[in-house]
């Protein structure tokens, strides 16, 4: 979340740069500050009625000492008056630090200068593409077809099981998902990324810390029972290991990398869009986490789109890099580059991955922070993207690499997945 200070501070600034997410803040931003006024004001009173105790106290001993017993008894009363004054103080002050958290988790981070203006994703600023968009004949198959015609995804039977957007993968299917998991850990291993087995399951305080909550609450599965969310990414567990943690200068930028299965409501999809493996309820997906400095975390933002630029152009795949606009950027982001990869058989553009700076946004709500070189305790920048994210690669592989004689793998994968076609 955005610090008070800055709200306080930059008050205009705030509300004119949200407007560029397309979200009015003048009434949210006017009532924090009246309330931080009011919890300002009555600090200060509190400050003044424990300087009175303080001094009451002491004045109460010598009228003792002089034998002046009713003026002490009358010290005594007024100490303990200005005690019970001071209870509805405190009340009031709590009440007013309470409100301004709750109001402080409803608004969106700021975006960069850079976020094109946009109310959607028909706004997003093309940055760059590549790849060679393959022309396959009149007879080419959707992935949905092509797992079906070489019994690689069963989606059917993924419903009988549990419902849709579970699909159930077999032999050839399965070893493709694992050796894609191993080929994104390996190459982030190598370009320095730490691997964390992270657990699927975060509790509430974890969720808060990297936004999910009260945010995207309707978008996670609850465990009501345990109160616990099934996590949408392990951008959620990764991040929360340094939450209330202070780093050392010198140990940033920390690198991690995470595989998890990932679970998403998604409510409300419908059409095409939710064909196949475009869109599912549950799905694999490899992380990539970095915690920096504010000075270091934009050129963080560039190596890790450079590093999932190279991955797809690894796996053959025509790719291009969007940077988001005001109105389909997150709630949490100040700037994230979206990667999408073409699928031949449907024609259309698929995204696979977000790399986005959250700058301090969730540090704040973390409490992630870093001691500088001059020992002062400063916030972290936090940094997270998908590298990569399986579905829509696996359908964008099928699809592409579909021949008369099976389904072509790319080079750089064959050492993972043992086999050069699928058959």
């Amino acid at each position: 979340m955005l610090t008070l200070k800055m709200i306080t501070e930059n008050k205009d600034e705030v509300i004119r740069k949200l407007a560029k997410k397309h979200f009015d803040a003048k009434d949210i931003i006017n009532q924090i500050i009246e309330l931080d006024k009011t919890r300002r004001e009555t600090q200060q009173q509190l400050d003044a009625n424990l300087g009175e105790v303080n001094n009451t106290s002491k004045t109460i001993g010598r009228l003792m000492k002089e034998g002046k017993n009713e003026d002490a008894e009358a010290a005594r009363m007024r100490v303990a008056e200005i005690k019970e004054y001071n209870k509805s103080l405190d009340e009031t002050k709590n009440l007013a630090e309470k409100h301004i958290q709750e109001l402080l988790v409803l608004i969106p981070n700021l975006p960069h200068d850079s976020v094109p203006e946009g109310k959607s994703a028909e706004n997003n600023e093309l940055v760059k593409q590549g790849g060679i968009i393959p022309e396959l004949n009149e007879n080419a198959l959707p992935h949905w077809d092509l797992a079906r015609k070489y019994d690689l995804i069963d989606f059917e039977l993924g419903v009988k099981i549990t419902g849709a957007g579970f699909p159930v993968y077999k032999g050839y299917g399965c070893r493709l998902q694992r050796a894609l998991i191993n080929f994104f850990l390996e190459n982030a291993r190598e370009a320095g990324y730490l691997e964390i087995q992270p657990p699927y399951m975060t509790n509430a305080d974890s969720g808060y810390g990297t936004g999910q909550l009260p945010d995207k609450e309707g978008q996670m599965y609850h465990v009501t029972a345990d109160d616990l969310y099934l996590i949408p990414t392990a951008e959620v567990p990764v991040t929360n290991i340094y939450r209330d943690v202070i780093l050392n200068e010198t140990d940033l930028p920390v690198m991690n990398t995470a595989y998890s299965a990932c679970f998403r409501r998604e409510a409300g999809s419908y059409g095409k869009d939710v064909r196949g493996l475009n869109r599912l309820h549950q799905f694999d997906k490899v992380e990539i986490v970095r915690i920096d400095t504010p000075e270091h975390s934009y050129q963080s933002l560039q190596e890790m789109a450079g590093y999932v630029q190279a991955l797809v152009c690894k796996l053959e795949l025509p790719w291009r890099i969007l940077r988001l606009c005001g109105g389909d950027i997150s709630f949490t982001s100040a700037l994230t580059f979206d990667f999408e990869v073409y699928s031949a058989a449907q024609k259309r553009w698929l995204e696979v991955s977000s790399v986005s700076n959250f700058e301090a946004y969730q540090a704040n709500r973390l409490k992630c922070r870093y001691r500088d070189d001059n020992k002062k305790i400063r916030l972290c920048h936090t940094l997270n993207g998908s590298a990569l994210a399986l579905p829509r690669i696996v359908a964008a592989l099928l699809e592409n690499n579909q021949t008369p004689d099976g389904i072509r793998i790319p080079q750089a994968l064959i050492p993972y997945t043992g086999f050069n076609m699928i058959k």
